[in-house]
């Protein structure tokens, strides 16, 4: 006897209110362009890429120590340390939020795929237009600024051992460069490997963060140097930016720990590479936050104990602040080169999840047509089986920052600055009207937020976006200056202008938004409203 087929569901983005069921039984979903990519990663590798890109720990130590120390102006070491518990907090928030969207609409569009259908029919076009360029942009900022680390980490460790050596800013330059195209590379033509090499990106920073913990624990004791206070570590609140306002500067210091922990979306950009991803998007998500956190609360703890002179350290003699806190903990400078060195690795697996992550981001706005040479840059090679063209490009948008760099580094860090405040409004883009349609244009998955706490949680994480883009827009001391100006509101706001314009441009002339994707629904499903009953559209 033959088999009876399963009815078929055609779900387009957004062009009818009649929103009504998608199934996520497995081996349902398909993305919304057919198979186009390869389903090269497993649970555990895609909760490597977001532990890899977030790469708490590192971030947070190469952020915490550049720029001349900004965070621990930012209160001292009991500011960071409390600023990162608080912006933690909301960021878990926001990360329940996205998990909620992956789970129900699982598409490397991400945030941009999930604005164009929770806008709703009439609007959601444009919601997800703007987020989908809000969160490119982040996203290709984000590698070049960990690109701009590592290059100072490279030059630092050279300087450790050469006092008479005075770092310029191309000797940056040219490390930034070759980590900038040897990570485009291996995304470039290494795509069945990305697994592994993410994997690879998790033992470092496992076995990184344990063997810094345990030599910045022991070696200050052994050395002579001693420990830090409890007091400097837990209480002795200190703030050098200018403001008067105590609470103020709590609230501007917590941007350090955005920075660190504010890449919950990345592992949504894989979802059409990874079986399940209605399932293990959201339990990648909740890896990356939960862990990221952990090892990184403990690192900073550990480093703040390893202090021993603050004003070495604040000094601004070391383009990368982090070698003095390091030389102070170990004594040497052989033992130093060897924790910078433990930074510097996994910080460049980070850089590729980056450039990996931006390139999926340009490849999926490509294929809807929403950037120039949408046909080149939305296409999938048939040799490398990837988007090469749009990876090809995110090398070289790094590259001319680095140029930048050279020639101004405040112009190129209020690119790179920005990267906060852009990729939060990416989220915001997808969350408000998510909030204001209240939840009626899609269907729930696995992972679901029921009845007026998923609203409350979607409110909240609203609400700290809108309060914190402009607070992250503040000035980072007074007073200022064009040297010391945050340019952020400039770039972001000037970003924004570009963007409309190319709304007005592009938004009547091919823009599609995410295309229709035809896939298989049970016949009895327990939240429709509604029969379904042959083709049905979703």
């Amino acid at each position: 006897m033959e088999a009876e087929s399963k009815p078929k569901a055609v779900v387009e983005a957004p062009t009818t209110s009649n929103i009504n069921a998608i199934d996520h039984s497995e081996g349902a979903t398909e993305p919304a362009y057919g198979k186009q990519l390869d389903r090269n990663f497993s649970l555990l590798s895609i909760c490597a890429v977001g532990l890899v890109v977030g790469n708490t720990w590192a971030a947070l130590g190469g952020s915490i120590a550049h720029a001349k120390a900004v965070a621990i102006y930012n209160g001292g070491p009991p500011g960071v340390l409390y600023e990162f518990i608080a912006v933690s907090i909301f960021y878990w928030i926001i990360a329940a939020c996205l998990a909620e969207l992956a789970s129900a609409i699982p598409s490397s569009g991400g945030v941009y795929h999930w604005a164009s259908i929770v806008g709703g029919p009439k609007y959601g076009r444009i919601w997800g237009w703007y987020a989908g360029w809000w969160n490119f942009a982040a996203w290709i900022f984000g590698p070049t600024s960990i690109s701009a680390i590592v290059g100072n980490c490279c030059v630092q460790m050279y300087a450790v051992t050469h006092p008479d050596f005075v770092p310029q800013k191309w000797h940056v330059f040219v490390c930034y460069l070759i980590v900038t195209w040897i990570c485009c590379s291996v995304v470039l033509f290494a795509n069945r490997a990305l697994p592994a090499v993410n994997n690879l990106g998790l033992f470092l920073i496992l076995v990184g963060l344990l063997i810094t913990i345990i030599v910045c624990a022991v070696l200050p004791g052994k050395s002579g140097s001693g420990y830090a206070s409890n007091d400097f570590v837990w209480r002795e609140w200190s703030q050098g930016i200018g403001y008067s306002s105590n609470g103020f500067v709590f609230l501007m210091g917590m941007l350090n720990g955005a920075y660190a922990v504010g890449t919950p979306d990345c592992c949504s950009h894989l979802a059409e590479e990874i079986p399940r991803p209605e399932i293990n998007v959201p339990k990648a998500i909740a890896a990356q936050m939960v862990i990221g956190f952990i090892t990184a609360f403990v690192y900073m703890i550990t480093i703040f104990y390893a202090i021993t002179d603050l004003d070495s350290v604040l000094s601004g003699e070391a383009t990368f602040p982090l070698a003095e806190i390091y030389l102070q903990a170990t004594g040497t400078s052989g033992g130093t080169i060897g924790l910078l060195l433990l930074v510097m690795l996994p910080l460049i697996c980070t850089a590729i999840g980056g450039y990996l992550t931006a390139s999926r981001i340009l490849w999926t706005l490509a294929r809807d047509n929403a950037t120039p040479f949408s046909s080149m840059l939305g296409k999938i090679s048939d040799r490398w089986r990837n988007p090469f063209n749009a990876i090809l490009l995110c090398g070289v948008i790094g590259t001319i920052f680095g140029c930048i760099y050279v020639g101004s580094s405040t112009a190129f860090n209020a690119f790179v600055g920005s990267f906060v405040i852009l990729s939060t409004l990416s989220y915001l883009g997808a969350l408000l009207p998510y909030v204001i349609t209240r939840r009626k244009y899609i269907v729930p998955g696995p992972f679901w937020m029921k009845g007026n706490l998923g609203l409350a949680m979607h409110g909240i994480a609203c609400i700290y976006i809108a309060v914190f883009v402009v607070i992250f827009c503040f000035p980072y001391a007074l007073p200022v200056d064009a040297g010391s100006m945050n340019y952020s509101c400039l770039v972001s706001g000037g970003l924004t202008v570009f963007i409309t314009c190319w709304w007005f441009w592009k938004g009547s002339r091919g823009y599609t938004g995410p295309q229709a994707l035809t896939i298989e629904v049970q016949p009895v499903l327990g939240h429709v409203n509604g029969s379904v009953d042959g083709e049905e559209k979703v």
